[in-house]
Order: structure tokens, then C-alpha cells, then sequence
């Protein structure tokens, strides 16, 4: 049987810590938006939260990092001492999500093996990046987690069921299993539950026959994440360097801790993840628009002139392609040009009016159709090509994991 699944050991906060202030969601979401992240410090305070073990990338050009990361590891470590975060034993937990939209989306939280993972094209791998890794993004991440004696998943991680034979089984048995969360998220975030699964290795078995089944040579795709993921990658790379082969079996650092989703839950759907531009001239949109071609009418917008047409390829990947191409290569050339990655409409609109030099660029969403056989075949799509629901669906930590011995 693969081990490329295991349960491990999990924490989840000491009772009479208040859920809805300790559960935030993922670092890497209201990049620009600043006030998002003032205002849910200022909801926290000083209360047992995941936010005070995370570092919000809103912060990153605001605030000192090393001093930063320091506080992180100190709250985590008070929280261990205190017995604020609580070992609930070796376990797989059933994740139910119900969100603002009023969507339902099936998860579990699982353990994967780093080992049978690789983010580098070419490398065959079980568990394999979406997305392209930009590998300079790797190192700041590396500075939070080498120090860091537990991790907290935002990672989401599509495996390919069509037939939904395991997640949605055990969410039929709910009943039956205990019940470890049920509280309402902050910032419009929707309801989660948790249940604690009762047969791990049952739950192990039936991501083998899936593995088999499907006969690919994938069992997971990142979803969500990717280089949180490739991070967790590099840092057990390291570690296991100084490890003995018995050592590095069972180092928690082998095994990271995520969310697996069935692809073909009705909860899972793929939105866009749209471009914005600082510091650019109307020359950018010109050169831009000399590149854009084709069926699928989307647009650009900046504050001064509205919104206007953007022709772009109707398949999703190739207009993802076209564009982060000239992205990339445009700012090469043009340091002074900047770019941030927004998830929703509205939201991409409201950063763009709040920076005059600024140009916003509408992207299309991709399907779920092929989306295994297109990694399969050794290919990824371009860097935020898809996102998993809009901003605020994205994954709240909860769920902890220790990664040292």
C-alpha cells in the first residue's frame, strides 16, 4: 500500500479559546489590501489566534521581518507551553465547509509525504505542482518555517475521483463520527465543521485503490498553495541531509499537512485569478493589447479610462501563457513596474481606483476538464492561473502539525 498518505498527530486550540477569533485565513490573500488584515488585528487582539502565528504578506513591506518571524515562533511556542494548542492523536479530519456563497465543499485534512512530491518539471512524482514554482519565492518562506516548531496548513491539495468513493461516504457516516469544530469563520468566511475520522487506515486504503485505479502517476494535484508546498519540500530536503535512513522514516518534517478535495466536489470550482499593474504608462496597455488575440472578450480597467475590451484565447491555459509571458518579460525590462495577483472582480476593480498609475487585467477560469491528464503529461499551467473560490473561500488555519522531533 503507498504511504504517500498518513494520519499524524494533530493540535487543535484548548477548549474556551474563541473559534471564530483563533481560525484566519491564508497569508497570502488581500495582498493590497491592508485594511483587511488592520481590521482583523484589531477583532484578535491579543486572544490565542492563528494570526499570531502567521505572517500576512500585506506585511511584508511594512513591517521588520526578522523581528517579525521571531514574535511568530515565540507565540507558537507559548501556545505549546500553556497547552493552548492540544494533541487530539494520530488523525484525519473530515472538513466541511459552508461559505458565504452559500457553497459546500468537502475536505480532509491528511498528512502527504514531501518524498513522493516534486514542484520541478520533467521530475515524476505522485503529488505534482499545478502551477509553475517560482523558485525565488521559496527562501523568505524558508526563514518563517526552518525555526518554526509546528506547521498550519493553507495548502489544498485535487485528487481525481469521479466516482466520489471517499470523501463522500464518511460525510454521509457523519453522524456517527466526533465532532472536533463547528463554529462560524471571521470575515465573512461562511461555517466550517470538523469531525475526526475513526478508521484512518481505511481512509489510507481507498486513496490507494484511487492511486491504482486511475493509473496516471498522480495521486494528488496542488490546488492551493504551491509554494507553501514546494517550502515544506526544500526545508525537509535540508533536515534530511543530517538524518539517518531510520531517522528520516518517520522526522515529522517528512510529511505536511493539508487539505485534500475531491476535484469533482460540487463545492470545488475554479474562479480566475486577475493581474493588476503598478506604476505603468499608457504605453504598457498599447503593448499589451499587440499580444491579446482572440474569441474570449475580457478587459482591462485602471481609473482614468474605465474598463475596455481585452481579446484573449478562449482556451484558459494558452491566454494564462500569453499573458504572464509579456508580464514577465515586460517587467524584466521595466523594474519600476510592479504586480500583485487579485482573486475577485470587485476586489481587483477596488485596488486598481486606489493606485493611479495602475492597470487591471481581467483573466478567464479554467475547467475542471482534463486538468489531470494536462499535469499528467508533465505540463503546468502558468504561475496563478486558478484559484479555488473567491478571496474569502480560501483555506482559514486551523489545524496544526508539529515538524520536529
Amino acid at each position: 500500500m503507498i504511504k504517500t498518505v498518513k494520519a499524524s498527530h494533530i493540535y487543535l486550540p484548548r477548549k474556551g479559546v474563541d473559534m471564530s477569533k483563533y481560525a484566519v485565513i491564508a497569508c497570502d490573500q488581500y495582498t493590497s489590501n491592508l485594511e483587511y488584515w488592520d481590521s482583523l488585528k484589531a477583532y484578535i487582539g491579543d486572544e490565542v489566534s492563528t494570526f499570531h502565528m502567521i505572517y500576512p504578506e500585506a506585511y511584508l513591506e511594512t513591517t521588520d521581518g526578522d523581528s517579525y518571524i521571531k514574535g511568530i515562533n515565540e507565540n507558537i511556542h507559548k501556545y505549546l507551553k500553556n497547552n493552548d494548542l492540544v494533541d487530539i492523536g494520530e488523525s484525519i479530519i473530515l472538513v466541511e465547509r459552508v461559505t458565504s456563497y452559500g457553497v459546500k465543499r468537502l475536505g480532509l485534512v491528511i498528512s502527504i509525504d514531501l518524498e513522493d512530491y516534486s514542484y520541478i518539471k520533467g521530475n515524476k512524482a505522485k503529488i505534482k505542482a499545478s502551477e509553475a514554482t517560482i523558485v525565488e519565492r521559496i527562501p523568505p518562506r524558508l526563514k518563517i518555517r526552518k525555526d518554526a516548531p509546528i506547521e498550519l496548513p493553507h495548502v489544498l491539495v485535487l485528487f481525481d475521483d469521479k466516482d466520489k468513493t471517499i470523501v463522500e461516504p464518511l460525510y454521509e457516516a457523519r453522524e456517527s463520527l466526533e465532532k472536533v469544530y463547528d463554529f462560524e469563520l471571521n470575515k465573512n468566511g461562511g461555517h466550517i465543521r470538523g469531525y475526526k475520522i475513526k478508521d484512518n487506515d481505511e481512509v489510507i486504503r481507498k486513496f490507494d485503490e484511487l492511486y491504482r485505479k486511475n493509473n496516471n502517476g498522480l495521486l494528488f494535484i496542488v490546488g492551493d498553495g504551491n509554494h507553501s508546498l514546494a517550502t515544506a519540500k526544500v526545508h525537509w530536503d535540508l533536515i534530511k541531509e543530517n538524518l539517518t535512513n531510520e531517522e528520516r522514516e518517520n522526522h515529522p518534517a517528512r510529511y505536511a499537512l493539508v487539505e485534500a478535495n475531491n476535484l469533482y466536489d460540487d463545492g470545488i470550482n475554479f474562479e480566475p485569478i486577475h493581474r493588476v499593474l503598478f506604476n505603468v504608462n499608457d504605453d504598457f496597455e498599447k503593448e499589451l493589447n499587440k499580444i491579446t488575440d482572440g474569441e474570449f472578450v475580457s478587459f482591462t480597467y485602471s481609473k482614468l479610462n474605465g474598463k475596455k475590451p481585452l481579446k484573449m484565447n478562449k482556451n484558459a491555459p494558452l491566454a494564462y501563457k500569453t499573458i504572464q509571458t509579456f508580464l514577465d518579460e515586460y517587467m524584466s525590462s521595466h523594474k519600476e513596474v510592479k504586480i500583485d495577483f487579485i482573486h475577485d472582480e470587485d476586489e481587483l476593480i477596488s485596488v486598481s481606483d486606489k493606485n493611479p498609475h495602475s492597470l487591471a487585467i481581467a483573466m478567464p477560469a479554467l475547467t475542471k476538464d482534463d486538468l489531470f491528464d494536462y499535469i499528467a503529461s508533465d505540463l503546468v499551467l502558468p504561475r496563478k492561473s486558478f484559484s479555488m473560490g473567491h478571496a474569502s473561500e480560501k483555506r482559514y488555519y486551523l489545524e496544526a502539525k508539529k515538524i520536529i522531533k
